[in-house]
């Protein structure tokens, strides 16, 4: 699994550095880089996000303000030249404090703490069950995670789409993320989480599942293909 990363800085010549340092290790993705946290907020709202490399002292708002509107962030390594912030960065449960000028070294084992972090983190989270329990039309229902067929996103709710029938929910992408095994689903777009398993086919930025065919957002298709290539017939 890849770690998928956001560089946040205002400097050029620091994103830049971290740059370098992310493409060096393979178990990193870079989604993005940006230089305010509004343009930090649009690219995780067009991609998967994560791990954020942010600085605190940025245009607009800081980065620990920036911090602190997320309801449910991505983990976060801090990148500052101001080592006085660190105490507010552990209140709010920054993995790591990196300060500039950072060298390899340190930044190599602030980022194989990300990759134990991730690791024990896919662990626990896997689900054992084959099932899982909404609320839906005043109902509990089963899902049994072999039916799926995709899950769609519409803001606070979600539509979990079976062999058998469709369920509106009152619930988040993120929140039932937790119940699926990772290793079997991919995001093919930022509202759509489907099993790998049941794409019939790739064509264009389109994604068949059956009769139905589904959005493939631009951002995320090296990722989706990355997942299919491990199971693609080669020569």
């Amino acid at each position: 699994m890849k770690i998928k990363c956001l560089i946040i800085d205002d400097e050029p010549v620091a994103r830049k550095i971290m740059q370098e340092f992310v493409e060096e290790l393979e178990w990193f993705q870079l989604i993005g880089q940006a230089e305010s946290p509004l343009k930090a907020i649009n690219l995780m709202a067009q991609n998967s996000v994560d791990l954020l490399f942010l600085d605190i002292e940025l245009p607009q708002m800081s980065g620990l303000e920036l911090l602190k509107n997320f309801t449910n962030p991505p983990v976060v390594i801090i990148t500052t030249a101001y080592p006085h912030y660190a105490l507010e960065g552990f209140e709010l449960d920054v993995l790591d404090y990196l300060l500039k000028p950072i060298s390899m070294e340190r930044f190599l084992k602030s980022a194989l703490k990300a990759k134990t972090f991730f690791e024990q983190k896919n662990k626990t989270s896997s689900p054992s069950a084959d099932y899982f329990f909404i609320k839906c039309d005043g109902k509990i229902e089963r899902i049994e995670i072999r039916d799926l067929l995709y899950v769609k996103a519409l803001e606070n709710y979600i539509i979990i789409q079976t062999a058998q029938r469709k369920f509106l929910t009152y619930l988040t992408m993120k929140g039932l993320e937790e119940y699926l095994p990772t290793e079997q689903f991919v995001k093919i777009h930022k509202s759509y989480l489907v099993p790998i398993a049941k794409i019939d086919r790739i064509e264009g930025n389109e994604v068949q599942i059956g009769n139905e065919k589904l959005p493939l957002s631009r951002n995320l298709r090296a990722d989706v293909l990355q997942r299919i290539d491990e199971k693609l017939v080669k020569r």
